[in-house]
């Protein structure tokens, strides 16, 4: 791990192409700005962590293709009837 120290209004660049800014220090706080290209995912660690589970639970669910095929022509016969 790279552990740097900045201050505000510094920043470091990753990538050539993303570049992170410290914005403010309050207390215990800092608050960061993050410039990066719009095809790239920044997310809160805590935020990834409970879509990876909720990712891994789906997983686990064994699809019946026949009930699955039902529910889509269900869906074909509602959306056409709007």
């Amino acid at each position: 791990m790279l552990i740097l120290s900045r201050r505000i209004g510094e920043s470091i660049v990753v990538n050539d192409n993303i570049e992170i800014f410290i914005t403010a220090i309050e207390g215990d706080q800092v608050k960061i700005g993050i410039s990066a290209p719009s095809d790239i995912g920044i997310f809160r660690r805590e935020v990834l962590d409970s879509i990876q589970q909720s990712n891994r639970e789906a997983a686990k669910h064994n699809l019946d293709m026949e009930q699955f095929k039902k529910i889509m022509r269900i869906s074909k016969i509602n959306v056409k009837k709007d």
